[in-house]
């Protein structure tokens, strides 16, 4: 007779959860691991700067220490500003280790917005890369220009980069900052970490802008944590004591988790400050790299590298996977060409980095290469490590035909899912309506239940792989004197597969102004307010297509961006 839902359940035992038998889950233990099964192996390689697992696992069991011997733990976060560093590898073991929650900031956003996560996510402590220091220090000065007397300073640590010129790091030095080799001599080698006390506990916070006023803070747990670790390496096939190149920068989505999924291989990392397609070449050939992630524009990078730049043919496959927009068939039939084996996947900060992923069928082998690019281009199904995965109606709920036709809303539900948005109830009520986490992208799913992305509900553009919102871009837009309405949509760039373009009505008394200058200025304008990667390529003049009601419609604005052509790739 099957159970009611008044019916008590009951296991076939009584025995409880003790130490021995139930722990936390937490990514954490993997370090542990590799240090004691690969100690003299190489972790992190950077420059002349070569770490092996011992290495990395002491130093970031002394940044723990030093952490915890200022009060930094459970309920503390941690800021870091810094390209693909070791120090940033470090600290995504380093901050969790003694509690804190590990908030890796984007370092393409302007001091305003920075100031507003620090603030947000009430950081105690800001890591700063010494290049970055001055957006560090000019994000402080408008926190306590907005603060006031409330205002407390968070410990400032910077970074020393012995590739890069001593003079910001001498300056960083001179204001206070404290050396980041300085601190970490401060803290026990053999510091007792704890793993947290429930998988639950909150282990990274990460912003993504979506298309509200301001940005939205992803809270990550140690759980999710440590099933996205396991489900990188098992989705890609990835073997233990593979060579990763650091493409993807560790402050996107916390390098889609493969920080802690390399230390599951004990792989080796090799850091990448600036991505060329010489250094990546360079690189594979150097280290005998393995793996890497990016985004399509980087692929696109590669594929169109002037010869003097690569080192074709390749010595060996080199595994990439790609995420962050859709990659266009052609780039990856190029990629294939050259010998990339590439790896398509899709997901979001609120899932972890890339949830889904277009597996490899071996009947495709046989298929002429387009075709294989062609069905390769598609989002494909869910990973191993997420329990749930569909396409849904947006007025119904339901779940729509598998006729590669009928458009609905990716929604998603499992362990790899974030935890919420941190201080915002109502986000959090609107993207887990129905018992879903909602992505507001609208996709189709084929009869062989593969997803494929045909729209974005929300008007964010995604530009190298990074999000860009529309409303924040059209805000500033609209603070400039000659503009009277404006809408900002996703134009197709060569260089950058998407890239912002601003439809502009003037006022009265600009219309007759020169438009490639007025175009120009309101360029001038914007890059003066928002991140460089943010700003309008394009700028076009004229009245804006609304409905009955006076709503913009930017469907058409889309086609008429994308009837222009795309942005042509700079020639400089």
């Amino acid at each position: 007779m099957a159970a009611t839902p008044a019916t008590k359940w009951r296991d076939i035992d009584d025995l409880p959860k003790i130490p021995a038998n139930y722990t936390a889950l937490t990514p954490l233990w993997f370090l542990d691991r590799a240090a004691m099964v690969h100690p003299t192996r190489k972790s992190v390689i950077h420059g002349s700067r070569e770490y092996t697992w011992r290495q990395t696992y002491d130093r970031c069991r002394r940044l723990a220490s030093a952490l915890a011997d200022r009060s930094i733990g459970p309920g503390s976060t941690v800021a870091i500003i810094a390209p693909n560093i070791p120090a940033m590898y470090e600290a995504h073991f380093g901050v969790p280790m003694c509690g804190a929650v590990l908030n890796c900031v984007n370092i393409r956003l302007n001091a305003q917005t920075v100031a507003f996560l620090l603030s947000h996510s009430q950081s105690s402590v800001i890591m700063v890369d010494q290049e970055l220091f001055t957006l560090a220090e000019e994000s402080l000065r408008l926190m306590e220009e907005k603060a006031g007397s409330s205002f407390k300073r968070p410990l400032l640590i910077v970074i020393g980069d012995q590739t890069c010129p001593p003079e910001s790091l001498n300056i960083a030095l001179s204001k206070g900052a404290v050396e980041y080799e300085d601190f970490l001599a401060t803290g026990d080698p053999n510091y007792p970490w704890q793993p947290p006390a429930d998988e639950w506990q909150s282990i990274a916070l990460g912003y993504t802008s979506g298309t509200t006023a301001s940005p939205k803070g992803v809270v990550l747990h140690h759980r999710g944590a440590y099933v996205m670790a396991l489900s990188n390496p098992l989705i890609w096939g990835m073997q233990e004591g593979c060579v990763y190149l650091w493409t993807l920068p560790m402050f996107h989505c916390n390098g889609w988790c493969f920080p802690w999924s390399l230390a599951v291989l004990s792989g080796t990392s090799i850091c990448l400050r600036q991505v060329s397609a010489k250094e990546v070449y360079s690189k594979i050939v150097k280290y005998k790299v393995t793996h890497f992630c990016a985004a399509p524009v980087v692929l696109n990078t590669i594929v169109n590298a002037p010869k003097e730049d690569t080192i074709l043919p390749l010595p060996h496959t080199v595994h990439v996977m790609t995420a962050g927009a859709a990659p266009p068939p052609s780039v990856l039939f190029s990629m294939n060409q050259k010998g990339f084996r590439v790896a398509h996947t899709y997901g979001l900060s609120e899932t972890y980095g890339p949830s889904t992923v277009c597996a490899w069928k071996p009947e495709w082998d046989s298929l002429p290469p387009e075709a294989q690019a062609k069905l390769n281009a598609r989002q494909g199904v869910r990973y191993t490590g997420m329990e749930q995965l569909d396409v849904i109606d947006t007025q119904t709920g339901k779940p729509v035909p598998a006729d590669g036709k009928t458009a609905g809303e990716i929604v998603f539900r499992g362990n790899m899912v974030m935890k919420g948005y941190l201080k915002n109830p109502e986000a959090n009520k609107e993207t887990f309506a129905g018992g879903w986490f909602h992505s507001g992208d609208i996709a189709v799913k084929h009869p062989d239940n593969y997803i494929e992305i045909k729209d974005r509900s929300k008007d964010v553009i995604i530009s190298g792989g990074e999000n860009i919102s529309s409303v924040e871009v059209e805000n500033v837009v609209y603070h400039h004197p000659a503009v009277l309405e404006a809408s900002v949509v996703a134009r197709p760039d060569e260089r950058w597969q998407e890239s912002p373009c601003a439809f502009v009505t003037l006022k009265s008394g600009y219309e007759k102004q020169d438009h490639n200058k007025l175009a120009q200025d309101i360029m001038r304008f914007c890059r003066e307010k928002l991140p460089a990667y943010w700003v309008p390529k394009s700028v076009v003049f004229g009245p804006l297509p609304k409905t009955a009601t006076g709503k913009i419609q930017k469907h058409i604005l889309r086609t008429k961006a994308k009837e222009m052509g795309p942005v042509p790739r700079s020639r400089l």
